[in-house]
């Protein structure tokens, strides 16, 4: 098993490598950013460990370089203690697990062998669906070069949608994902929410994406072709 190691600070990134290679692993070190991230494209790794603060480009920016790029090898991000905004910020751009300093470092190996057994799997940040991008980290999202303005729930929506372009989500299915518990429901509330949708994404572009499909409930079209009814 080969592991990748990218820390700037000497004394670390010698204690990661001579930890990880008495369990066993094959250490290559990067001290800094645009090396790690090299190293990272051109060879293929079982497992990353991945500092965040890094000279050059930060932790951050190599995670979601690699994920653009197709990479998916398992992520673990080092940050500093307490730092809560950094590790919501490094799951959100597509690392898989993080460990604050100082650690132990029987739980790195720990962590560092779920990683391994898990392997790599696909968790695009941003999906693509046509011209219609939408972005799961930073709850965002465009119509070819535009970025659209949506509400909470009309990006929730969308986001279901997008996940599973062509498949057609009942109403109830729609609630339960993106209404809690708590709410009251109302019989049209998922079809006010729907209208609001498409008057965002669809009818300013002369698009039909959002399909009604009678009796059943919503789709989204993957191609969303121009001027065709939202009705099937």
């Amino acid at each position: 098993m080969r592991v990748l190691v990218i820390e700037d600070e000497p004394k670390m990134a010698q204690l990661l490598r001579r930890g990880l290679t008495e369990e066993g692993y094959a250490v290559d070190v990067a001290a800094d950013g645009l090396d790690g991230f090299g190293a990272a494209v051109s060879r293929g790794y079982d497992a990353i460990v991945l500092d965040v603060m890094l000279p050059g480009i930060s932790g951050f920016e190599v995670c979601g370089r690699l994920r653009r790029d197709g990479v998916w090898v398992p992520v673990l991000m080092l940050t500093a203690r307490g730092a809560v905004v950094d590790r919501i910020h490094g799951l959100d751009g597509g690392a898989d697990d993080y460990l604050t300093k100082p650690f132990h470092l029987d739980e790195l190996f720990a962590r560092i062998r779920a990683l391994i057994r898990r392997g790599p799997v696909e968790r695009p940040i941003v999906l693509t669906v046509g011209d219609l991008r939408v972005d799961t980290a930073a709850h965002r999202c465009w119509r070819g070069d535009t970025e659209i303005v949506l509400t909470s729930k009309e990006y929730a929506l969308l986001e279901m949608f997008a996940r599973q372009p062509g498949t057609v989500l009942t109403r109830e299915v729609l609630m339960e994902h993106c209404w809690d518990f708590a709410y009251e429901s109302r019989s049209n509330v998922v079809d006010v929410h729907i209208r609001a949708l498409r008057d965002k994404i669809d009818r300013p572009f002369g698009l039909a994406s959002v399909e009604t499909v009678r009796g059943a409930g919503y789709r989204l079209r993957a191609g969303g072709d121009r001027n065709k009814s939202s009705t099937t």
